[in-house]
């Protein structure tokens, strides 16, 4: 009996923790331009529509002749090709309109990113192939099998291979090439970019806009703290 009084503040603890752990998500941006289909990933495939939510942790996935574009809570811009795959692996905010650490994965397809408020150190992106550290930019990004290119439209980039080899964007232009063969990588720096984004926003000039995250703050469910620590975790 005893032993049960003991253990019942501990059990209800864990068991009060449990469901805002499970349940929450936290608004990190919204759609504003859906074409065709664009869904997110959890256990099932869900569209979203114009105005839906962008959430912490979630992935996005456009399908074949569809593209979107998101508007994060920074004001950075994100937009996706065809056949997108796009995950936010780590969202930390700062204050309402900035984040202080945000990686985002760009699994396949093409993507350009324009860099919102927060400062640049805070934003990482990722490839399977690639990392890239941002200084005040607009990149256009490709992740295919076994190639990534990242393409400088304005400002600076570092893109570095996954063992650290580096090339430094710094003009626009300027182009780096990562490609898979046999196990082996290796980066390449151009200037002549053998693919960029601009073939996406003909198709659909709204696409390459940018808009301010004006119109609405990051709703963050109670119980949930911004540095992802979750229930003590």
């Amino acid at each position: 009996m005893i032993l049960r009084f003991l253990l019942f503040p501990t059990l209800l603890s864990v068991a009060l923790c449990a469901a805002p752990c499970a349940q929450a998500q936290t608004r990190v941006g919204e759609a504003v331009l859906v074409q065709n289909e664009v869904v997110r990933l959890a256990a099932t495939a869900t569209p979203i529509n114009v105005g839906d939510s962008m959430l912490r942790d979630e992935t996005v996935r456009t399908g074949a002749d569809s593209a979107a574009r998101f508007v994060m809570a920074d004001s950075t811009n994100l937009s996706l090709g065809p056949s997108a795959t796009l995950k936010l692996d780590r969202t930390v905010f700062n204050d309402e309109h900035s984040y202080r650490d945000v990686t985002i994965r760009m699994t396949t397809g093409a993507f350009r990113f324009v860099t919102g408020h927060s400062e640049k150190a805070a934003y990482k992106i990722t490839t399977p192939l690639a990392t890239i550290g941002v200084r005040g930019t607009t990149l256009d990004i490709l992740s295919q099998r076994g190639r990534s290119v990242v393409v400088l439209q304005e400002g600076a980039a570092s893109v570095c291979t996954l063992s650290f080899q580096c090339v430094q964007l710094t003009q626009p232009g300027d182009t780096a090439v990562i490609t898979s063969t046999g196990g082996k990588v290796t980066i390449a720096k151009t200037s002549t970019p053998p693919w960029t984004f601009a073939a996406n926003c003909a198709a659909n000039s709204g696409l390459c806009a940018v808009n301010q995250y004006a119109d609405a703050s990051p709703t963050i469910t109670p119980g949930v703290r911004d540095d992802d620590t979750l229930c003590g975790r």
